[in-house]
C-alpha cells in the first residue's frame, strides 16, 4: 500500500466521484482508478460500489476507513 492510495482512498471518500476526486488529486482519472483498483487488490475486495450515476463505500470500505484515516493522520504527523 502506497500513501498516494490512501490519499485518493480518502478523497473519494469525500467526493463520491472518480472524476472530481482525480481533479482534486492533480491526477488523471484513469489513474486514480487504476491505484483504486490495485488498492482493492491488496484488500481482498471492492472498497467502492460503482454505477454510472453514483459511487459509494462497500461494506469492506467502511471497515477499512478508519485505519486509512489514521495511516494518512499518522504521515501528516511525521
Amino acid at each position: 500500500m502506497k500513501i498516494r492510495q490512501v490519499t485518493y482512498f480518502l478523497v473519494l471518500c469525500e467526493e463520491l466521484s472518480f472524476t472530481r476526486a482525480a481533479r482534486r488529486c492533480g491526477v488523471a482519472q484513469p489513474s486514480l482508478t487504476r491505484a483504486i483498483q490495485l488498492l482493492e487488490q491488496e484488500n481482498g475486495g471492492r472498497l467502492f460500489e460503482r454505477s454510472n450515476s453514483r459511487v459509494r463505500l462497500t461494506d469492506l470500505g467502511a471497515l477499512v476507513h478508519p485505519d486509512l484515516v489514521r495511516i494518512s493522520q499518522s504521515t501528516e504527523n511525521m
